[in-house]
């Protein structure tokens, strides 16, 4: 299904100050693959995951999304392809409501109020939030934030589901409800997380992340338990595997 590739193709990113945050990153990703994407602070976890849905645009090098390479023209039809949760849910959330919030994306794409209904229902649902739905997002905790602007992407039921640190604020509870919902999720996922056990148990593909660079890309057990590798990008062994 080429609808769901994800290729990067040598590519570079700098910030206008400068900072090379990217530099020559490739990568394929097909239908169906679970791929987690882990690396210390400032590896460049962040800034690779947000050219997957267009919200930057690469300084040098290609991004291809489906059958589409990533420009100006193309941004807004890959964006229906790829649901990109952001590390900080207050990026995403800004309706009056939470039934609001969630319905912001199935309404731009067209469909009827009644279907916009079941799906803002089915996404609250699956994320433990269906109580949720008259409440501001501002009266929210930051765990409710984060399940809501969760929702709200997986209610446009996107070819690819893409995540930047979804579970840094979840209770434990909420964690093990998400890696449920994410084992259900059939087509493409890519986490980027420190949360190596969550990645462990959720993703078959990792690669690690260092200075811009990917500096392994293997089975997720076999790069995950790889002690030397973890060290040298620092990063420790899932806690699961420390207790072996």
């Amino acid at each position: 299904m080429s609808h769901h590739l994800v290729e990067l193709k040598d590519v570079y990113f700098r910030y206008p100050d400068g900072t090379e945050t990217l530099k020559g990153i490739s990568l394929r990703i097909v239908h169906g693959e679970a791929v987690g994407i882990v690396g210390a602070n400032g590896a460049g976890k962040s800034t690779m995951l947000m050219h997957m849905n267009g919200y930057l645009m690469p300084s040098q090098g290609t991004v291809i999304i489906g059958d589409l390479e990533l420009n100006k023209t193309s941004r807004k039809e890959i964006r229906k392809k790829v649901g990109l949760v952001f590390q900080n849910p207050d990026d995403q959330l800004f309706m009056p409501t939470v039934f609001d919030d969630v319905a912001f994306g199935p309404l731009n794409l067209g469909l009827s109020q009644n279907k916009v209904q079941e799906r803002v229902a089915s996404a609250l649902e699956t994320v433990g939030c269906l109580d949720l739905s008259t409440k501001p997002p501002h009266h929210l905790s930051i765990g409710q934030k984060s399940a809501v602007a969760i929702a709200a992407v997986i209610a446009m039921q996107p070819d690819i589901l893409v995540m930047d640190e979804p579970a840094s604020s979840l209770d434990p509870k909420s964690r093990r409800h998400l890696i449920n919902m994410l084992k259900d999720f059939k087509h493409t996922k890519i986490i980027a997380s420190h949360d190596l056990d969550l990645i462990l148990d959720v993703c078959t593909r990792c690669m690690v992340l260092g200075n811009g660079r990917i500096m392994a890309d293997g089975l997720t057990e076999d790069v995950l338990s790889n002690k030397d590798l973890l060290e040298e990008n620092s990063l420790e062994l899932p806690l699961s595997l420390q207790k072996m």
